[in-house]
């Protein structure tokens, strides 16, 4: 079994859609790593080498945020731009959809589920 940057990658697949698995390499990215490392895209992962698998590790490393880098400069943007209280900032501290969608009948997937009306029942 491959393992690059922290992840396993499927045995079956190809190699080009077995390196999408790892956060931060998406097709385009795929082939540019094979194409650097000289691997054949058709190959699968299972009769990958040795040497093959460490060209790969090698190619990733060498010009590719990829795991655990990439969610943590992710992470430290969008808290950067909560602290200097930027829109987008106050948006994420909300909740609520960053990039200028409405929010007044959809967005659920940011707001989450639908909180009732809370009726209150008042002392005699």
């Amino acid at each position: 079994m491959a393992r690059i940057s922290g992840v396993d990658l499927p045995k079956n697949k190809r190699i080009d859609i077995a390196l999408t698995r790892i956060f931060g390499i998406g097709r385009s990215s795929a082939v540019k790593i094979l194409d650097v490392s000289g691997v054949d895209p058709a190959i699968r992962t299972a009769d990958l080498n040795e040497t093959e698998i460490a060209a790969l590790r090698k190619a990733i490393d060498g010009g590719y945020k990829v795991e655990g880098d990439l969610r943590k400069e992710i992470s430290m943007n969008i808290k950067m731009l909560m602290d200097i209280g930027c829109y987008r900032g106050l948006r994420h501290r909300k909740g609520l959809p960053v990039r200028g969608q409405r929010s007044s009948t959809n967005a659920r997937t940011r707001k989450g589920p639908r909180k009732g009306a809370v009726s209150v029942k008042r002392a005699k």
